[in-house]
């Protein structure tokens, strides 16, 4: 009985460590920025309206244009499909914006179906297959940075790191960030078990 509760209390302690050190995975990786040369720039989908960027979206496409001016990638990868009664997807908007910005279209690939991170991700992987990109700097919220590093990684991106958006200029409270981390390990343990 005695050797019962004990492994009680080890499996218990063992399903609070895991989120525990993954909510420090998370925050670490969120504080890093990998920058180097790499094949393409990736910039993850985010919420646009009628063609113009979120304020994060927007945050993450200057994170990308800054990144391109830095002669880091030959190509920048934007992704994300629609919501339903939408007239541009996420990687539409992302072209546009990217384009006015002065990258030029022909560098801009766009993945344009993907409605989660994952699906996203794996359509990035098939338009890199096709255009010899073997390496990738990948571009979202810095609390996103471990799970899309993982995921890369596991679609078979030997080279894949991160150069999270910065979101300063957002004002977002200690509360917010704590939901968000708290929601991205919850995202992460789902992927880690389901790899889904």
């Amino acid at each position: 009985m005695r050797l019962f509760k004990k492994l009680v209390i080890v499996v218990i302690l063992g399903v609070l460590a895991y989120p525990a050190w993954l909510a420090f995975r998370v925050w670490d990786q969120s504080h890093q920025d990998e920058v180097r040369v790499a094949d393409a720039i990736v910039v993850l989908g985010a919420a646009q309206y009628d063609g113009e960027p979120s304020p994060v979206l927007k945050a993450r496409l200057d994170q990308a244009t800054y990144l391109w001016e830095e002669d880091l990638a030959r190509a920048v990868i934007v992704t994300g499909g629609k919501q339903e009664g939408d007239r541009f997807t996420e990687a539409e908007a992302s072209h546009m914006y990217l384009e006015a910005e002065g990258i030029p279209a022909e560098n801009i690939f766009e993945e344009e179906e993907g409605t989660t991170t994952l699906e996203s991700l794996e359509r990035v992987k098939e338009i890199s297959d096709q255009r010899d990109i073997d390496s990738v700097l990948l571009v979202s919220d810095p609390l996103h940075s471990e799970r899309i590093r993982r995921m890369a990684r596991d679609l078979g991106f030997e080279d894949a790191y991160t150069s999270p958006a910065s979101y300063l200029d957002l004002n977002r409270s200690r509360e917010t960030k704590l939901k968000e981390l708290v929601r991205e390990v919850g995202s992460l343990i789902a992927y880690e078990v389901l790899k889904r």
